[in-house]
């Protein structure tokens, strides 16, 4: 064999040993894949700090601007000027509250049947004028009362609804809470009321435990509830259950203190359409009612039901009583509440207060002053 054929012989082993290589070798192991640690979640921004110590209040009582049902009554100017004797006054404090009777609506037909019209009454307000409450400084109101569903959970949701959208902050509906950041505080709110529909003022199984979870993660718990009798003669205060057109309205006494003690730093009461006593009790300010502040006919407001308190109070950063002022308010129609020069609701404050609590810690001066009989 020669050389020439030799070689070739060789190269083309060589040739086959290096497919048959190729063809057994298993196939290269894919690369670990790579891992990514995922980013962690932003901390949520840090509260704003406060500029001041504790928390400004101011509450008012019951409101209701002027109604388009059955009819059209509807201040002249649809409403606009109609808190703005008063405004200076609401939008001061860190917070302000009242409670809305009827609902925000366009429209719609009513749910609530009246059979008499001598007692029974349906309040629809347009939906634009949340705005109107907005401008006179509220930032947090109840729907928790006997009209919050004059149109029905459909009436309900469209207050829900005008009062978003204009940036103010409610509670009424069974199961619903305010909760918001003022002044660096976590503030919730929640509102009671008898009817249907809404957080119960009758169930302590509901409340209790509501107000206990709500202290646990807030600074400052603001309970606020519709409950009592209605009228001339309501503002004084029965110490017991109350029924009322054949409702059952609670016992007003044994609900505050109970959500007090359930770690509520201030209890509002409405629904009587009169101003009734004001208490300490551990530290905290109960008003029992703060009667009618702003309504537009359709509600009376002659004698007592005219006049009125703007409850104003400092609480500390724990939730405690540190003082407070009456802001003396009357309506005298068509016009709105308007401070009172004859300080009419003091007086009235002064007299129902020291009867009810003869022994209490809370003193109410001429000037309409709140404060500690003891110190601490």
């Amino acid at each position: 064999m020669g050389a020439i054929q030799r070689a070739r012989i060789l190269v083309g082993a060589a040739l086959l040993t290096g497919l048959t290589a190729c063809a057994t070798q298993p196939p290269a192991a894919p690369p670990p894949p790579v891992t990514q640690t995922p980013p962690a979640p932003a901390a949520p921004p840090p509260f704003p700090p406060p500029t001041h110590p504790g928390l400004t209040l101011a509450a008012v009582g019951d409101m209701m601007l002027g109604t388009d049902f059955p009819e059209n009554i509807l201040p002249d100017d649809d409403g606009l000027a109609f808190l703005d004797a008063v405004t200076p006054i609401l939008s001061k404090a860190d917070v302000t509250f009242g409670n809305l009777e009827g609902v925000l609506q366009d429209g719609g037909e009513p749910v609530k049947q009246c059979k008499d019209k001598r007692i029974c009454f349906l309040f629809r307000t347009p939906a634009r004028y949340a705005t109107y409450f907005k401008l006179a400084g509220f930032d947090l109101l109840s729907l928790a009362n006997n009209h919050a569903r004059d149109f029905g959970e459909e009436g309900r949701s469209s207050s829900m609804a005008a009062l978003d959208a204009a940036g103010i902050h409610h509670s009424g509906r069974e199961g619903t809470v305010a909760s918001f950041v003022v002044n660096g505080r976590r503030i919730a709110m929640v509102a009671f009321a008898p009817n249907v529909g809404s957080n119960s003022l009758n169930d302590p199984q509901i409340g209790l435990p509501l107000v206990a979870d709500l202290a646990a993660k807030h600074d400052i718990v603001i309970v606020s509830f519709h409950g009592g009798a209605e009228g001339n003669g309501a503002e004084v205060l029965p110490f017991a259950r109350e029924i009322f057109a054949g409702e059952d309205r609670g016992n007003v006494v044994e609900f505050a203190h109970s959500m007090i003690d359930a770690g509520a730093d201030i209890v509002l009461g409405h629904g009587p359409h009169v101003a009734r006593p004001m208490e300490l009790y551990r530290d905290r300010l109960i008003a029992y009612s703060l009667g009618n502040f702003a309504t537009y006919y359709g509600i009376s407001v002659e004698g007592i039901r005219g006049i009125a308190p703007i409850l104003l109070v400092t609480l500390d950063d724990e939730g405690k009583f540190v003082e407070g002022r009456i802001e003396p308010t009357i309506q005298i129609r068509p016009a709105g509440p308007a401070p009172d020069p004859a300080r009419g609701v003091i007086r009235l404050l002064q007299t129902l207060t020291t009867t009810a609590f003869p022994n209490g810690d809370l003193t109410i001066a001429d000037d309409g002053t709140l404060a500690r009989r003891n110190p601490p």
